[in-house]
């Protein structure tokens, strides 16, 4: 006779639900699980000292091995402004067409350098601290927010100099200096924004901090840094110096230069300007957070 082998039924995996329900029950959690919206603003919140420090801590570090220190921050937008006013003002005369072209100048170079900066740091806030990422657990938004508060405080000791150029050539000083500061709020929240989408791509592609700079110098030349849009177009159709106009970059410039320079009227500015710069701050900002909020699981790992 032969021996019939009964072989056990194969053992059954624990089905995924299984496995939840034994996790929860035993108080685990899926680790760099992402939070829901109000809870991850609530962790940034609570985490908004340490964004404050990282910030000053990186502006200071910036210029550590440099003999002049921190009056880099200040040097560097100055003598990019000098180059400009060479190439734009006396070589290509530019300058003949503008009033208190120097403050003109200076001013959209700052603000310029400001959003600049912020993309640019922001590009690289996940890819090139993947060790702090993978070590610490804090929501990742912390950082790209944290390089666009460093770039504003770089601007606030840039705007010291700014404010003797404004003064040496003749601009005084008058109540609408005050609209500054919304107009600054409102930047600050675009650049953040825009830097969180950076952020994201840049922690999937890298190469993008290699395309960066060609299409934010693409970006600078349309946005009337060294010239007027409404004065050089002059002569062109009417709908492309509306379309440059109301680019970002040119409307927070606008705004700042509207700010500080008397001889810079109202007439100068794109219609609905501050509606402008409010809609694409509440744009950049809450798109571009919401959409680095939704890869917070991905970032450092693979």
């Amino acid at each position: 006779m032969s021996q019939v082998l009964h072989t056990p039924p194969p053992t059954q995996a624990p089905a995924e639900d299984d496995l939840a329900a034994l996790a929860a029950r035993h108080g685990l959690s899926v680790s760099g699980a992402r939070p829901s919206l109000p809870e991850y603003v609530r962790q940034l919140w609570d985490r908004r000292h340490f964004i404050t420090a990282f910030a000053t801590a990186k502006l200071t570090a910036q210029y550590s091995q440099a003999k002049l220190g921190q009056v880099w921050q200040v040097m560097t937008p100055l003598l990019n402004a000098a180059v400009y006013y060479f190439i734009f003002g006396v070589l290509i005369g530019t300058k003949h067409n503008v009033p208190d072209y120097v403050p003109f100048l200076v001013t959209g170079v700052f603000i310029w350098t400001f959003t600049q900066s912020s993309i640019m740091a922001g590009t690289r806030a996940i890819s090139g601290h993947l060790g702090l990422v993978r070590a610490l657990h804090f929501p990742r938004a912390a950082l790209p927010i944290s390089f666009a508060l460093q770039q504003l405080q770089q601007l606030l000791f840039s705007m010291a100099a700014l404010v003797v150029i404004l003064l040496c050539f003749g601009v005084p000083v008058a109540a609408s200096w005050l609209l500054a500061i919304p107009a600054l709020v409102l930047q600050f929240t675009f650049n953040a924004g825009v830097s969180m989408i950076v952020a994201r791509m840049g922690a999937k592609t890298p190469d993008l901090a290699q395309l960066m700079p060609f299409l934010l110098r693409t970006w600078m030349y349309a946005s009337g840094v060294m010239f007027s849009i409404s004065r050089t177009l002059e002569g062109r159709p009417e709908w492309i110096a509306r379309l440059l106009q109301v680019n970002p970059a040119a409307v927070y410039i606008d705004l700042m230069r509207f700010a500080l320079i008397d001889s810079f009227r109202a007439g100068s500015l794109p219609p609905h300007v501050w509606a402008a710069a409010t809609g694409w701050a509440v744009a950049a900002g809450v798109g571009g957070f919401i959409y680095f909020w939704k890869a917070e699981e991905t970032y450092g790992r693979g």
